[in-house]
C-alpha cells in the first residue's frame, strides 16, 4: 500500500464522487451511478472493509464474483464500468493505488446480448394477465403490469402518473414532464403525449381507484396513481414487483429444479438473480415486439413508446426477418 494515501472510507468515497459529477449527469443517470455503487458499499460492509486504502486486485475480483451471482452479465458488465470510473476517482483523491481501475475486469458480452436485453414474452405476458385477471383483480400488482404491458411505457412514466391524468371518458392517461416535483421524464417535455387504454383496462383502473387505491399525496402534494402506504410508489418497489410477478412459480412451477420455499431468488432484493425474471425494461421490450409482431406500424409504436425508428430497430424490434417479410406481404396484398 501507498504511504502517500489518505484514509478513506467506502462510504464518503461514494459521496464526493457522486458529488463530483452531480453538475455533470441528469437526475436519473446520477441514481443508477448511486444504485450500483450501493451494491460495492454493501459488499465493503459485509467484508468490514471500513477503508479503501486496503482495497486490493484480489478484493476486486471478490466482489466480481459476489455480485455476477445475483445478475446477468450484461448488467455485471454495466456495474464494474461504473465501478472503474469510480475508482479512478478515488485514485485522485488518494484514497485507493494509482492504477486500480485496471485491476476490475469487465466480462466478455456478446454484442447482441448487450443490444437486446432480455423481454418478456407474449404467452408469458398474457399468462400473468390472466392470473391477476383470476386472483388480484384491479390490484396495484393488476394495474402496473396492465399499464406496462399494454403501453409499452418507461418506469419513470408509470410512475409519474397522477390520479388526474386518467381521464376515464376518453380512455387515456395523460403523460406530462413535471420535473419540479420529482417526476421527471426521461426525454422530457417531448415525451409528452396522451395514451390510450381499451375498454377492459379503462374499467380495470377505476375499479382499482374504488376499492384498492392508496388515498395518499406525495412530498409534493400530488396524488399518485400508482402509490403505496407512504406515497408515490418509488422505482425500487416497482422492479421488486415485476422481478416477483415475471417469476414463473409466482403462477405456476419453477423451471430450473428450484424449490420456491429455500430459493434464494424468492427472497426480496434478490428476485433478480432468478434466471425467468424479467425487469420492468424486459415488459417494455416484449411489449414493443408484440405491437410490431401484431402488424402496428413502426411510427404507431415509435409515437406510443416515445422512441425513434432507429433506437426501436437497434434495441428493442425483437422480430425476425421473416417475420418481418410475412407483415409487408399482409399490407401489400391488402393495398
Amino acid at each position: 500500500m501507498s504511504d502517500n494515501l489518505e484514509p478513506t472510507t467506502p462510504a464518503e468515497a461514494v459521496e464526493w464522487y457522486l458529488a463530483e459529477r452531480d453538475p455533470e449527469l441528469s437526475e436519473k443517470s446520477l441514481q443508477n451511478q448511486r444504485y450500483r455503487l450501493d451494491q460495492f458499499l454493501a459488499f465493503c460492509d459485509e467484508r468490514e472493509m471500513d477503508d479503501l486504502n486496503s482495497l486490493t486486485g484480489r478484493d476486486l475480483h471478490r466482489f466480481r464474483v459476489w455480485r455476477g451471482e445475483e445478475i446477468k452479465t450484461v448488467t455485471l458488465r454495466g456495474e464494474l464500468q461504473t465501478l472503474r470510473v469510480f475508482l479512478e476517482f478515488c485514485a485522485a483523491i488518494d484514497a485507493v493505488e494509482p492504477g486500480m481501475r485496471e485491476r476490475v475486469h469487465l466480462p466478455e458480452v456478446d454484442p447482441e446480448d448487450e443490444a437486446r436485453d432480455e423481454h418478456l414474452k407474449t404467452d408469458r405476458a398474457e399468462a400473468i394477465l390472466e392470473h391477476l385477471e383470476r386472483f388480484a383483480y384491479a390490484s396495484r400488482d393488476h394495474v402496473v403490469v396492465a399499464l406496462l404491458w399494454h403501453t409499452g411505457i418507461r418506469l419513470g412514466s408509470l410512475r409519474s402518473f397522477d390520479v388526474g391524468d386518467f381521464d376515464p371518458d376518453a380512455m387515456c392517461l395523460d403523460l406530462r414532464h413535471r420535473p419540479e416535483t420529482g417526476t421527471p421524464l426521461k426525454n422530457k417535455k417531448a415525451a409528452e403525449r396522451s395514451i390510450a387504454v381499451g375498454p377492459h383496462y379503462r374499467d380495470v383502473i377505476e375499479d382499482y381507484l374504488a376499492h384498492n387505491h392508496q388515498k395518499v399525496t406525495d412530498d409534493h402534494g400530488r396524488r399518485p396513481l400508482i402509490t403505496s402506504s407512504q406515497g408515490r410508489l418509488s422505482e425500487g418497489a416497482v422492479r421488486e414487483t415485476i422481478y416477483r410477478l415475471t417469476q414463473p412459480c409466482e403462477i405456476g412451477e419453477c423451471p430450473h429444479g428450484e424449490d420456491p420455499e429455500s430459493c434464494k431468488a424468492r427472497r426480496h432484493g434478490k428476485r433478480a438473480g432468478c434466471p425467468s425474471s424479467r425487469s420492468p425494461h424486459g415488459i417494455r421490450r416484449g411489449s414493443i415486439t408484440d405491437h410490431l409482431r401484431n402488424g402496428t406500424p413502426q411510427e404507431v409504436v415509435s409515437d406510443r413508446a416515445n422512441v425513434s425508428k432507429d433506437v426501436l430497430d437497434q434495441h428493442y424490434d425483437e422480430r425476425t426477418e421473416r417475420e418481418k417479410m410475412e407483415i409487408r406481404r399482409d399490407f401489400i396484398r391488402e393495398a
